[in-house]
């Protein structure tokens, strides 16, 4: 049995339509489990009704308080909803008919080669689409200058290629989710964290998911090889610091959490890597040049570099 986890907050205009496109999968043997963080329009509503309809297979519940973040009622959800697999959903994609018979197909393929026992984790393309689902783009990771064939921890901790609406986990990565850390960037950057660090990711090189872009997104789509967004981030590199700090903060947390479970190995890197804004200019950079904790693509290196180079010791970090 599959178990989809739904986080709503807000999107009555666009629900309905994902979870119809769930009702028609080609497999349909899985549990919704959709929970509203105190959603202020009619969402709450909309997914209940569709609860009243399915009650076998959709189960709709709301927060007392809202969780301030997509982030924390995904991973409040993971924490509570275990299966043999569990997929996460965005409340305003599309899902195209195949997606969970290719992801299964694709995990147990990685299960078949490293066992069940092994956390695994397994994500796709998507295609990049308007308001309206016309395609911008028919793959976000060309789209993004990504490479979701990197998975190594060492690559994992300074950026995040897993977009969580289209992961598929199986039960021994959902055992290793168990309680909500003092800190994280996004709950699908901890998830690839979790599986780089302690199991293995898989990688389906095919779009399973209508990523649709507008003015609310959470996050969003980039193309990030247009010079727009080269010089964007070259001229915003306070924000794009802000976010690398906040990736040495999620290490370090991640380390604490993880200690007993890690190899000397990834303790070692976690631990180098979360002590950078501790160390001098010279030392951060031999750091990660020793632990290649480069990040993905030229305009993310140089800013990177540029932030290494730039930003100011801290004390009582790492």
């Amino acid at each position: 049995m599959i178990s989809i986890l739904l986080a709503t907050y807000n999107g009555e205009k666009y629900i309905s339509e994902q979870i119809d496109s769930l009702l028609s999968q080609t497999v349909q043997e899985f549990r919704l489990y959709i929970c509203d963080d105190l959603s202020n329009d009619a969402t709450f509503s909309i997914v209940t009704g569709y609860a009243d309809k399915y009650p076998d297979r959709i189960f709709a519940t709301q927060n007392a308080e809202n969780t301030s973040g997509a982030k924390y009622n995904f991973l409040r959800m993971m924490i509570e909803h275990k299966d043999d697999y569990v997929m996460l959903c965005d409340q305003d994609d599309v899902w195209l008919p195949d997606k969970i018979e290719k992801s299964l197909k694709k995990i147990k393929e990685v299960e078949k080669e490293f066992g069940i026992h092994t956390p695994v984790l397994i994500h796709t393309d998507l295609k990049v689409v308007n308001d309206d689902l016309d395609v911008i783009s028919s793959s976000y990771e060309k789209m993004s200058n990504k490479d979701f064939n990197v998975t190594s921890l060492n690559f994992a901790v300074t950026m995040n290629n897993v977009a969580g609406c289209t992961a598929l986990y199986n039960r021994a990565l959902a055992d290793l989710i168990r309680e909500v850390p003092d800190f994280i960037v996004m709950h699908d950057w901890w998830l690839s964290l979790t599986a780089a660090a302690l199991g293995k990711i898989g990688v389906l090189k095919e779009s399973t998911v209508l990523y649709r872009q507008h003015g609310d997104n959470d996050s969003g789509a980039k193309k990030v090889l247009s010079f727009r967004y080269i010089y964007h981030v070259l001229t915003h590199l306070k924000k794009m610091a802000a976010m690398i700090d906040d990736s040495y903060s999620q290490a370090g947390v991640f380390l604490e959490l993880n200690k007993d479970r890690l190899t000397a190995e990834g303790s070692a890197l976690l631990a180098a890597y979360a002590s950078i804004p501790s160390l001098s200019k010279k030392k951060r950079l031999g750091t990660v040049f020793r632990y290649k904790t480069f990040m993905y693509g030229f305009a993310r290196k140089a800013a990177q570099i540029f932030i290494l180079l730039l930003t100011k010791r801290k004390s009582g970090r790492g």
